[in-house]
């Protein structure tokens, strides 16, 4: 008999765009960690897929049509699911499309909507959903609110400014937030990955690159993989490793920091 407590053992999690690349594979393997998982999005066909996944594994998965850009809504679904119980992790990986990136656009060629585009989506719909985790998981005095960024954040390749500037805006605000949740007992982190190749994003963005550039899908990963240290390309099982960590109790004292998982991509 295998009597390894699971690392989410008795949890409960909230993943915001649950049916993309990474909050599909981030939910799949909080479940199998024990959580119980509620799975957020705008097409329930999706979530529905990704929740049947989970509970052929064993798992115990719920689902919900939220829009993540509308606080009316997401303040309504954090409700409904604490009415009896609390929560304990709350990770948002919904993002623009490919095209709302801009990326490859010099920042002296940006039109003003052009930046402000990765702002108006992106950065919103984490503050509010952070937000709403967070006046719930100061009333129990418990719970970690996870944000996720790119190697963008910091700058190491031309062409990534309105992306990079929503990115570096999060790490900011889940700064502050540590800052103001710390006292209740509840922990704000940032996990900052670099292109995972295997996401239908960075799938997106490959082609929009290798058509500017004239060259093959193939010589943008290596040219990707080329700005880490490790010279490899990132997966989204990369991404969900690190994850599962930093929603386990193992990180309790992580706090108010970006984890990062970029492989030298981006550094403070």
């Amino acid at each position: 008999m295998n009597n390894i407590t699971k690392q989410l053992q008795d949890k409960r999690a909230v993943i915001f765009g649950a049916s993309g690349s990474i909050g599909s594979m981030a939910a799949k393997a909080m479940a199998a960690e024990g959580a119980e998982v509620f799975l957020a999005g705008r097409t329930l066909l999706n979530l529905e897929k990704v929740a049947g996944e989970i509970r052929s594994a064993g798992g115990v998965a719920h689902t919900a049509l939220v829009d993540a850009l509308d606080p009316a809504a997401v303040d309504a679904f954090i409700d409904v699911i604490t009415k009896d119980q609390g929560i304990d992790i709350v990770f948002n990986a919904t993002g623009p499309r490919a095209h709302e990136f801009h990326n490859g656009i010099l920042a002296v060629d940006l039109e003003a909507d052009q930046f402000m585009g990765p702002v108006s989506t992106l950065l919103k719909s984490q503050f509010i959903t952070a937000r709403a985790a967070a006046r719930r998981m100061v009333q129990q005095k418990s719970g970690v609110i996870i944000f996720l960024t790119g190697s963008p954040s910091r700058a190491h390749v031309q062409g990534a400014t309105a992306i990079g500037a929503a990115f570096g805006a999060i790490e900011n605000f889940m700064e502050n937030l540590a800052l103001e949740l710390g006292p209740s007992g509840v922990r704000s982190v940032c996990l900052r990955t670099t292109a995972n190749v295997d996401t239908r994003t960075i799938d997106e963005v490959i082609g929009i690159l290798a058509a500017q550039a004239n060259t093959s899908r193939e010589e943008v990963i290596t040219r990707i993989a080329a700005y880490n240290f490790l010279k490899v390309p990132a997966t989204v099982a990369d991404t969900v490793n690190a994850l599962v960590f930093l929603a386990s109790d193992k990180a309790r004292m992580v706090t108010a920091t970006v984890f990062n998982v970029s492989a030298g991509a981006a550094m403070d």
